[in-house]
């Protein structure tokens, strides 16, 4: 499973409840198609940076989960069909700097059990990353070291060629 961050932006015209039911619409789809919250962070009406639709502020709220990677072309899909939402931002966390950063927000913006859970995840996908790297350097030394005996035989019968030859 990767791990994403959903950044979403509502009309701000919408009431409190109808936000909240769009919010948990979204939540409800991320969890149908396989993902798992880890957390979400509500951030409130803001100013936009520059008029969407004659609107000047938007609702954002973001969403950090983990999830197959088919989930997110259906979540964009269902945001690109509902008119609530004006702008989105989908963005997968890949290396092991950024896993770091997923799992600070996670950590700052969920409730602890989420948190702790998330946080082993993370450790636990940068041990495998590791182990493979270890396990990939552990072959190359190995080929080396075959190498290097080859060659240690190829000069100690040069050698014995040369000995020979002189004699």
């Amino acid at each position: 499973m990767r791990h994403y961050e959903l950044l979403t932006v509502l009309k701000p015209t919408l009431t409190e409840e109808e936000t909240k039911a769009k919010m948990d619409f979204l939540k409800e789809v991320l969890e149908k198609n396989g993902a798992q919250i880890a957390a979400t962070r509500v951030m409130g009406t803001r100013r936009l940076a520059y008029p969407i639709e004659k609107l000047e502020r938007g609702y954002y709220s973001v969403f950090y989960f983990t999830a197959p990677t088919t989930t997110i072309l259906e979540v964009e899909r269902i945001i690109r069909i509902t008119e609530e939402f004006i702008r989105f931002m989908s963005v997968k966390y890949e290396n092991q700097k950024e896993l770091r950063f997923w799992n600070k927000q996670v950590e700052k913006f969920a409730p602890k059990e989420v948190a702790e859970s998330a946080k082993e995840e993370v450790v636990a996908e940068v041990t495998v990353v590791e182990e493979e790297v270890v396990a990939e350097v552990t072959v190359v030394e190995e080929e080396v070291v075959a190498e290097v005996t080859v060659v240690e035989e190829v000069v100690v019968v040069a050698q014995e060629k040369s000995e020979t030859v002189q004699d």
